[in-house]
């Protein structure tokens, strides 16, 4: 079992709340997700449901069990943290069997254990190896088994691929996938990076500002974010976003909002629109609703354009499919949005049904 359930989670450091009551509760055998800006309290949370951090207020459970003074040890969570923190005089079978060894566990079923977690991370043949003569992805592999060793009601992740290059961030997160489903222990990971959000979560958690803005299945935080916040933050590149235009505001983008809103409504003060939904015309003709190319980023399945509509602080930007060879900068293009995948935001940030 591995039930996690926050309830009214505060923390302070001194003066400054930086986490500012959460409710939370994640499934016995569930991946989530937390994903945030750096300094949202992401990591705190993490850090204080492993009791590496105290709680200024509200509750921590696990299973159940309220675990506010509970020491780490016996909480029944495993932390995998960013750095590696391996024993460099000690080979990858001891790294992995130390805290067994503490805990007075025999040779023969310490090292059986060392041996299942091995072959779960597929490293069997490094067991004899140093720290030092291994790589980043398998120093990665060696702190997790490290954990599974210790058969864990629960795993904590902190941003444990950060200090991999991408290809190597790309296996190991189908590694991580992978071992999730084969031995289904309840898994909490924080992360900054969209991607990995996105590919390893049952659900995701948002964070901002000490609190959480959303909770919800990937798929449904990126198509149905609550607020312009999750809606800025989830998605790469990011979502195109229009304010509504004053009484100043050039012709242009009022022509933008025309054809975004589409009828009016008083109480819509944003309109964000996904670039995989904003379309382009490469020909423009009179009438269209017209911007200027500013960049085309050609990445071969897909190009990313960049484009400059006057008196829009912020440059739009449209995901097409293949290599969009014909469009250059300074070119100028006709806009066209699917209203279907439209997003309106109030005066206070939150989306309108």
């Amino acid at each position: 079992m591995g039930r996690v359930t926050l309830r009214g989670l505060r923390k302070r450091f001194g003066d400054t709340e930086v986490i500012r009551g959460i409710d939370l509760d994640i499934a016995d055998g569930e991946f989530m997700v937390f994903v945030g800006p750096s300094g949202c309290g992401k990591t705190t949370t993490l850090r204080m449901i492993a009791g590496l951090e105290s709680a200024s207020g509200g509750d921590i459970l696990i299973d159940d069990q309220r675990c506010n003074d509970v020491h780490p040890a016996q909480r029944g969570a495993a932390m995998v943290f960013q750095s590696y923190a391996l024993y460099p005089h000690m080979t990858v079978s001891q790294n992995m069997g130390f805290s067994l060894q503490m805990a007075g566990v025999g040779r023969a079923e310490r090292e059986q254990q060392v041996r299942r977690a091995a072959q779960t991370l597929r490293i069997e043949n490094l067991l004899q190896r140093l720290p030092k003569e291994l790589s980043g992805g398998q120093r990665q592999r060696v702190a997790i088994g490290r954990a599974i060793v210790r058969q864990p009601r629960v795993f904590l992740f902190d941003e444990p691929l950060s200090n991999l290059d991408a290809a190597l961030r790309v296996d190991m997160r189908i590694e991580l996938k992978r071992m999730h489903q084969e031995i289904g222990t309840t898994m909490v990971y924080v992360t900054h990076d969209q991607v990995e959000a996105m590919t390893l979560a049952d659900r995701i958690a948002v964070f901002h500002d000490g609190r959480i803005q959303q909770v919800g299945a990937p798929m449904e935080v990126y198509e149905r974010p609550v607020n312009r916040f999750v809606a800025g933050f989830m998605g790469s590149p990011k979502i195109n976003l229009v304010e509504r235009p004053g009484a100043d505001s050039p012709d242009a983008h009022r022509q933008v909002w025309s054809l975004l809103l589409q009828t009016a409504d008083a109480d819509v003060h944003a309109i964000g629109l996904r670039p995989e939904h904003l379309r382009l015309n490469p020909q423009a003709t009179p009438g269209d609703v017209c911007a200027q190319v500013v960049l085309a980023e050609h990445l071969g399945d897909t190009t990313i354009v960049h484009l400059r509509v006057d008196g829009i602080e912020e440059l739009l930007r449209a995901r097409l499919e293949g290599h969009a060879s014909t469009l250059a900068a300074g070119q100028r293009v006709g806009l066209a949005a699917e209203p279907a995948h439209l997003m309106r935001f109030d005066s206070a940030g939150c989306r309108k049904a």
